[in-house]
């Protein structure tokens, strides 16, 4: 068997370089004082640790609450999409009904209007019925966003379950909830698992959405927490690395936790027909 050629391991090097980079810089940073953040050239490692700047924000610029606001609204986000997704989903696959395949289209063709379209009428739809300002405003927002994803995606694993899985549970007494239930989304788990984290990142990493819909300081997500430490006079550019830092641990965390159901679930989606 033929080794790969030298070109291929440094091409593969240069890809990692260029991707661990921006990380690098962003962790070296924040742990750089703000003299030394502005310095030029310049340098990159830090000539004086310091955790100042991480200090700073969690203390005095409100990131644990931003950070919790965030953590609430992502979860409960992808609970929601994932569970109405997973009904409709059920729906789809195991039924037969009139136009069905133009509403499976409409979900499809919905993923391909641009969100920020859809800003202003969220925002008269949240005023006026008094959800403006509001965590469930926020989450119902951006769980229309995930959902047709979150449907279109467990479809196709539903699909690839065999329909008399569920004529055998019937017979042995289980009703349709039942059968979905401890069935069907016990088959599909890696998708499930794909597609709650989908919609958790989405959610966790919004901006536009929340800039729109929220105003109140005490119900910031991190996400704008970070657009706040840029001032018209100030950049305090170590804290915003340091906050960059902070908001990307549960991602970073989620994906290492769930890196095998991922694997699963994506490698799963790409031979569906």
């Amino acid at each position: 068997m033929a080794r790969p050629a030298p070109l291929i391991y440094a091409g593969l090097l240069l890809m990692l370089l260029f991707n661990l980079a921006p990380f690098y810089w962003m962790v070296t940073s924040s742990l750089k004082g703000n003299m030394e953040v502005m310095s030029f050239p310049a340098t990159l490692w830090p000539q004086q640790f310091t955790t100042e700047a991480y200090s700073e924000i969690w203390l005095n610029a409100g990131f644990p609450t931003y950070f919790a606001n965030s953590l609430i609204i992502s979860l409960s986000t992808a609970v929601l999409s994932v569970g109405f997704g997973a009904l409709a989903a059920y729906g789809f696959s195991r039924f037969r009904f009139p136009g069905r395949m133009v509403l499976i289209t409409v979900f499809l063709a919905s993923q391909m209007i641009p969100g920020v379209l859809l800003i202003v009428p969220y925002f008269k739809l949240m005023t006026s019925i008094g959800l403006f300002d509001t965590r469930i405003g926020l989450i119902m927002a951006l769980t229309t966003i995930t959902l047709p994803f979150s449907v279109w995606m467990l479809k196709g694993y539903m699909d690839s379950i065999p329909i008399e899985i569920d004529q055998a549970a019937m017979i042995d007494g289980a009703n349709r909830m039942q059968c979905l239930r401890l069935v069907i989304l016990p088959n599909i788990l890696p998708g499930v698992v794909a597609t709650t984290t989908f919609a958790f990142l989405l959610a966790w990493g919004d901006v536009l959405w929340a800039l729109c819909l929220i105003s109140d300081e005490a119900k910031l997500t991190i996400t704008l927490g970070i657009t706040r430490l840029i001032g018209q006079f100030r950049v305090v550019w170590s804290q915003i690395m340091a906050a960059i830092v902070i908001a990307s641990i549960v991602p970073a965390v989620l994906y290492i936790a769930m890196q095998r159901y991922l694997v699963q679930g994506m490698a799963g989606s790409s031979v569906k027909g």
